[in-house]
């Protein structure tokens, strides 16, 4: 099994956090963006918050 970590990305757009969970997925990044944008939009902006929370909580990623 391989051992994955959820980290944002170095490819980013604002901080990595689609990104990362795109990578962290095996998505496409696009797709992960649009969804949250999307997603955000239908809930009043409250994606906002937990992408900023996201942004802190998340590692960034590093190689080693």
């Amino acid at each position: 099994m391989e051992n994955k970590k959820l980290t944002r990305s170095s490819n980013k757009m604002i901080a990595g956090v689609c990104a990362g969970i795109a990578e962290y997925l095996g998505w496409d990044p696009t797709a992960v963006r649009i969804g949250y944008a999307l997603a955000t939009l239908l809930t009043a902006f409250s994606g906002s918050i937990v992408y900023i929370i996201l942004w802190i909580i998340m590692p960034e990623y590093r190689k080693y």
